[in-house]
């Protein structure tokens, strides 16, 4: 059986995609998972991380790639053949280079940010999927628990077009120090609720592959 794409996109940048991207690839591979990364994002973020996590292991248990669009679909009929899942990130913008990451996907990820300009800026990414037959899935990102503009955030998010997935991944500093450092928060030294969070998440999205 092949493998699943998963499909983490968003045009505004900063707003976790590769925190996401990352997290995902630790949290499914520590589950027994194969998985590959394909890095579409000329700043190459995905990148950094697998080689500082490669530096500090001297091995990987992940294949990784790197793709123009126009490469996209080669590379995830190769690593869907030898892998459970291919996570790719994305380039934070919306237009044909986008295009083959969100066909090629089973499962597409929007990250939010708890922000109203963030919730906006997910309008271009969401009508490409819808274009393409595709029912994309909003991840809460860096929320605010029990603040007024985290509820209405929420609210509004439930109101698209879109899947709203029932994981939020709050704000906190784990997520930042783990990926500079190559880790997912899943490997912290504590442990703490960011682990918990991711967990939920690759959850719902086995249960959606």
């Amino acid at each position: 059986m092949a493998g699943k794409i998963i499909s983490v996109a968003q045009q505004k940048g900063g707003a976790g995609k590769t925190t996401i991207a990352a997290n995902l690839a630790v949290a499914l591979s520590r589950a027994g998972y194969s998985v590959a990364l394909l890095d579409t994002d000329p700043q190459g973020s995905l990148g950094r991380w697998f080689m500082t996590r490669l530096e500090a292991r001297g091995a990987a248990e992940f294949e990784f790639s790197t793709s123009s669009a126009w490469g996209v679909t080669y590379e995830c009929d190769k690593l869907k053949k030898l892998h459970d899942f291919v996570i790719i990130d994305t380039p934070p913008k919306v237009d044909s280079d986008l295009r083959p990451a969100l066909r090629e996907a089973d499962v597409i990820l929007v990250p939010v940010a708890a922000s109203h300009v963030d919730l906006w800026a997910t309008e271009g990414v969401l009508d490409m999927a819808r274009r393409l037959g595709k029912r994309p899935v909003v991840v809460l990102n860096r929320t605010k628990p029990r603040t007024r503009l985290g509820d209405e955030v929420k609210r509004a998010a439930s109101e698209l077009e879109a899947q709203l997935a029932e994981s939020q991944l709050a704000h906190r500093v784990a997520y930042a120090e783990t990926l500079g450092l190559g880790l997912g928060v899943q490997e912290a030294a504590r442990r703490g609720p960011a682990a918990a969070e991711i967990q939920s998440l690759v959850d719902e999205i086995i249960a959606m592959a």
